[in-house]
């Protein structure tokens, strides 16, 4: 635990990483586990060591509604609300790849708010960003056409996870944007036309 502390959460002080290493608990998560349900309460705050986790809204139908990614060095910010003030999440929480996780017992949490200068920096700095993400989604929603959201989606992924080649399919990519398969394998088809991706069986690769 001590590395992934030193090495992806480098803003907190020597004393923060310590109660940490001494308090928390890291627990490997397979792709495609899921971590947190809705109506689920939460037992700890969730830092992101090593892979992805997806948040989303799952509908009566099963559908889901895609929220962002949480990466490495990232925290889920709903479950430090959830935690805190000890209610149930209203999101779902899955790894879409192999996931290590930092995970701090609830009754930690006021303790370390007030005891420690970096991790309230921390807190404050992820509901900043998430609370950004979500705009740049709610944007996206009312403001775009789906062509739009489409190549805003694979952009983002893209630059979030640094790589040219994304392993993810079109059932996937429809999911997230709740949207069809065959909507999404239409627009794909059109971007690889215009030279921006290239489609393959289980990835998509970035040649624009």
């Amino acid at each position: 635990m001590t590395y992934y502390l030193e090495t992806f959460f480098k803003s907190f002080e020597p004393e923060l990483k310590a109660k940490i290493a001494s308090a928390g608990t890291l627990r490997s998560i397979p792709a495609g586990e899921i971590i947190m349900r809705t109506g689920q309460y939460i037992k700890h705050t969730v830092l992101i060591a090593d892979g992805r986790v997806k948040l989303y809204r799952e509908g009566t139908d099963g559908e889901e509604a895609f929220i962002y990614y949480l990466e490495q060095g990232n925290a889920c910010a709903l479950s430090m609300i959830c935690a805190t003030k000890q209610e149930s999440s209203q999101i779902m929480a899955k790894a879409v790849e192999d996931t290590m996780v930092i995970m701090i017992p609830i009754q930690l949490m006021d303790e370390l708010m007030k005891t420690y200068r970096s991790w309230y920096y921390f807190v404050i700095e992820n509901y900043r960003s998430r609370f950004e993400e979500l705009l740049t989604v709610l944007d996206s929603v009312i403001f775009k056409g789906m062509d739009e959201r489409l190549d805003f989606y694979l952009r983002n992924q893209f630059k979030n996870s640094g790589v040219k080649e994304l392993p993810i399919t079109h059932l996937e990519i429809a999911n997230d944007l709740n949207t069809s398969r065959e909507v999404i394998s239409r627009l794909l088809k059109k971007m690889e036309q215009n030279k921006k991706i290239k489609l393959f069986r289980n990835h998509i690769a970035w040649v624009e």
